[in-house]
């Protein structure tokens, strides 16, 4: 049986049709893709899918005894509970078994010949290994690092954490469940490069099914296999990555077009050659032209099909020759004790495009704003070259009067006419009764289209964009690449989104510890300049306090990374011997002399396993502040 069935799913809001007689199945294992533009769908089905929403016709089933873990919800947890509290909710289920365990062994001491609570003790102690018996630590560890949750932030009170934190370690909790099916919606969106990277990794390796809504190129093409594409109100399917898609969807529209043409072709043929009869008017002919026009009339000549335009604009000012656009001198920056940028030095040569990259925290926002003047460096200078008008396009993009329609934005805000406004506005691919629009409800991406479409009839050459592509769909992203295609100009931007870095990027600024690597290259040579130098040496602390040091292993870092591979491979020796103890457990419940043996051999495993987890965890904390 499939993991999950949908037959003739129908859903409206009010009147407005959503979802029109959806049918398909997610066989278990599958790692799906949903995509399609902002507002078609995507959320709707899987709230659906996910039990949380109703809908008007068909059906939807999970498969039976599967656990469906959906990431975009957020509990409620007590006001008290910290991150490490958190993250143990997810095993709950193990503390029950554990609990009842425990309940079967003092009774078992009371009563040490009755089988029954032998059987059942075997039982559980079965299932506590197939839940992961002792490991939470182990397991706890393992995601919060590839999900670089830091271990001191886990002792901080969860309710305290920001919103991209909490989702951060929401989504280590649901992945710490090992649910049978994970829904995802929008999963990289407050994960740093690195941590999307691990995230697609684990997903590409998960036992379970996935279905994931994400506008994330690379993510997609790392852990899905096949692709639901909603538009219209249906749907159609890709068994492939997103780059297959792209490729696969290209080539079904030049098919269905060609179709379209030859139909219509063949239409017009027919309707020349029956003309033609008619006119001749004999009898003979006559007949043959009715004849030809029944044909015509039962024909079936499919819709042309539609393809959504690009934006072929072109902005920025060609005739901007100054060489060097930016001068950074030892720009510092701190905040509440903390450096967020460290002695930041560099120059920016005219058309440029320079990728400030880092993780979350680690200052890229706050260096792009010091460079616009919109916050002040603690020390360090800023020289601008001359005549440089530089343009800034935020994560979030507000407009002074957002009740107004965009073609009196436009008209109000670059004293422009009517009609240049419209023309304008249909350049950025905003047509018809779109134009008469009220700006406060356009969505991101669209108030991001209509900056651009302000900004490009400036004589602008320099570019600073902060997220430009976050929370939009995939063709707002295209269409917004495009717009940054054609700037002339020199580009200075933040993204987490990989596409976007890699194919705009000629030089990398990345930011760790308050400081930084500037890498001239593109983000794939950046990536592997990285891997070979991996680490930077933390920012010194505003006053660092004396501590005696611990005595660094002899051969540095590479004997702590084999002898953690060494514990690991160990660990899951363990393992499969306590699972095997556990087999041999469930069929002597019946021999208790027999059993009270191996469940003695039992302790004894578990607590070797427990003996090479804390050795795990004592080596993994070596390694890391060794490398630091």
């Amino acid at each position: 049986m499939a993991d999950i069935t949908v037959q003739n799913l129908t859903k409206y809001y009010a009147d407005k049709l959503i979802l029109n007689d959806l049918t398909f199945d997610v066989q278990t294992g599958e790692k799906i893709a949903v995509l399609g533009a902002n507002g078609c769908g995507k959320t709707t089905l899987l709230n659906i899918l996910a039990g949380r929403l109703e809908y008007d016709g068909g059906t939807v089933a999970i498969g039976d005894g599967k656990r469906v873990g959906v990431i975009d919800q957020m509990p409620q947890f007590d006001p008290a509970a910290t991150v490490e509290d958190v993250l143990r909710t997810a095993f709950h289920v193990i503390d029950q078994v554990v609990a009842e365990m425990s309940e079967v062994e003092r009774q078992m001491v009371r009563h040490p010949d009755n089988e029954s609570l032998l059987r059942r003790y075997g039982n559980l102690q079965q299932r506590l290994d197939a839940l992961g018996g002792y490991s939470q630590d182990f397991q706890i560890d393992k995601v919060a690092n590839g999900l670089e949750i830091p271990r001191a932030q886990r002792g901080q009170l969860f309710s305290q954490l920001s919103g991209g934190e909490k989702t951060r370690v929401n989504l280590a909790r649901i992945i710490l469940e090992q649910t049978d099916i994970l829904l995802l919606d929008e999963p990289t969106n407050h994960l740093d490069m690195d941590a999307v990277r691990w995230l697609g990794d684990y997903l590409d390796s998960y036992d379970g099914t996935v279905v994931t809504v994400s506008h994330d190129r690379y993510f997609l093409d790392q852990c899905c296999t096949r692709i639901i594409e909603l538009r219209d109100h249906t749907i159609e399917f890709y068994a492939g990555s997103y780059s297959y898609y792209a490729e696969e969807r290209q080539r079904r529209y030049e098919q269905r077009l060609a179709e379209h043409e030859n139909q219509m072709a063949e239409k017009k043929r027919l309707e020349a050659v029956s003309r033609i009869m008619h006119e001749h008017g004999t009898e003979h002919l006559a007949k043959r032209a009715a004849s030809i026009d029944k044909r015509i009339a039962r024909m079936k000549v499919t819709d042309r099909p539609r393809k959504e335009k690009l934006m072929t604009v072109s902005f920025g000012d060609p005739n901007y020759e100054t060489e060097d656009v930016l001068k950074v001198n030892h720009i510092t920056k701190s905040y509440e004790g903390r450096t967020i940028l460290q002695d930041v030095s560099f120059n920016v040569r005219n058309r440029e495009r320079v990728a400030i990259l880092g993780d979350n925290g680690a200052g890229k926002t706050t260096l792009l704003r010091i460079l616009l003047g919109e916050e002040t460096a603690e020390s360090g200078t800023i020289k601008k070259g001359v005549g440089l008008r530089p343009a800034y396009l935020p994560q979030q993009v507000h407009f002074e009067n957002e009740g107004r329609t965009l073609i009196d934005t436009l008209i109000y805000d670059k004293n422009v006419t009517m009609q240049t406004a419209r023309n304008r506005l249909g350049a950025f691919q905003f047509t018809g009764e779109e134009q008469m629009k009220i700006v406060r409800n356009l969505s991101g991406g669209e108030k991001s289209r209509l900056r651009l479409c302000e900004l490009m009839y400036d004589p602008l050459n320099m570019l600073v964009l902060d997220e430009p592509t976050n929370h939009l769909d995939l063709l707002s992203r295209e269409w917004i690449e495009e717009a940054v295609e054609a700037f002339t100009g020199t580009l200075l931007f933040v993204s987490h989104d990989r596409y976007f870095v890699s194919r705009f990027a000629n030089r990398v600024i990345y930011l760790e510890n308050g400081r930084y690597i500037d890498f001239k290259g593109s983000y794939e040579d950046f990536l592997a300049y990285r891997e070979a130098h991996p680490l930077i040496e933390d920012a010194p602390a505003e006053q660092p306090r004396e501590k005696k040091e611990k005595p660094r292993p002899k051969g540095g870092t590479k004997n702590l990374s084999k002898k953690l591979a060494t514990l690991e491979r160990e660990i899951a020796q363990l393992e499969a011997r306590s699972a095997e103890l556990d087999g041999q457990m469930n069929e002597a419940a019946a021999d208790p002399a027999r059993l009270m043996e191996l469940m003695a051999e039992k302790e004894e495993a578990e607590a070797a396993l427990l003996e090479k987890m804390d050795e795990w965890e004592e080596v993994s904390t070596q390694l890391e502040e060794a490398e630091a």
